[in-house]
Formats: structure tokens, sequence, C-alpha cells
């Protein structure tokens, strides 16, 4: 079973500069937390850029793959491409801080930084809202159709 420690990088080895590190996700790391995912069967890949510069770290996380979600409209499966990229900023100080989105303070000493929740947050921040089959937006139309035009799901009334 993998463990939350699989997606520690360490840091304090590496030279200054960028270093890259690739990961593949699927459900075993989705199902680490405790959280009911609206999703199921994700594929994804996972590329982290560690940028060390001699004070602080940079990080940047890009995940690109696919789950399987259910249409709100129609009951249907349909897989949804998922994509995203999140920076943050890795700073050290006295205790671990990560209040700031945007940055992460580590304690003082600290050799590797654990990625997992961030390549977490990154792949749930890229699963859109409204969970609506992609077929709707190329002219399929079915007894749901009229459904999407009235709840303004339709693509028919930006045009």
């Amino acid at each position: 079973m993998e463990r939350l420690r699989n997606y520690d990088i360490l840091f304090s080895s590496l030279k200054l500069g960028s270093h890259s590190f690739t990961m593949d996700i699927e459900q075993p790391f989705f199902d680490l937390f405790d959280f009911t995912q609206e999703f199921k069967g994700p594929e994804i890949t996972v590329n982290v850029e560690l940028i060390k510069h001699s004070s602080f770290l940079e990080l940047k996380i890009k995940t690109e793959g696919v789950v399987m979600l259910i249409c709100d409209i129609s009951g249907e499966e349909y897989e949804q491409v998922v994509k995203n990229e999140i920076k943050t900023l890795v700073k050290f100080g006295d205790a671990f801080d990560d209040t700031n989105e945007e940055v992460l303070i580590l304690p003082l000493g600290s050799h590797s930084i654990n990625v997992a929740q961030l390549i977490y947050e990154s792949v749930l921040l890229s699963i859109p809202m409204k969970h609506v089959h992609p077929k709707y937006s190329e002219g399929y139309e079915d007894e749901y159709t009229s459904l999407l035009e009235k709840y303004g799901l339709s693509d028919e009334e930006g045009k």
C-alpha cells in the first residue's frame, strides 16, 4: 500500500538549481485521504519541478490525466480530462505553517518536503463543479437536452 511518505522529496542533498520528479497517481493515492471523491478511476501524471535556491525553494506541480465522473444530467459515466498547475514558494521558519496557499513554511533544519497534499489539492481543483457529459456540448440531443437549456448549461445561450 502506498504511504504518504512516498511523496517526500529530499531536497537537502540536491544542488542549487532545477530538479524534476515524475509520479503516476491512481486510486490508491486518493484512498490515503479522508475524503469521499466524486470521481473514480484516476490516471494522472504529476510533474514536480523543484527549484532550489540558497534560502528557499520553488515548487511547480503540474497534474494531467483523466478521471471518471457521473454526468449530473444523464447519470451516465464519462471520462473527464484534468489538468492543473500550482506554484508554491517554500520558506523556512520556526514552525510548520501552511495557512498561506502560495507560501509554505517548513521548520528550520527540514531535509524534505511532502508534496502529497499539494498534488491532491491540484487534482481536486481541476475537476469542474458541473459534471456534464461532453457529448452535450457537441450537439447531442436527448430527453435531457431541454434540462440543459432550462438550467443554463447549454452552450447555445452563449452564442
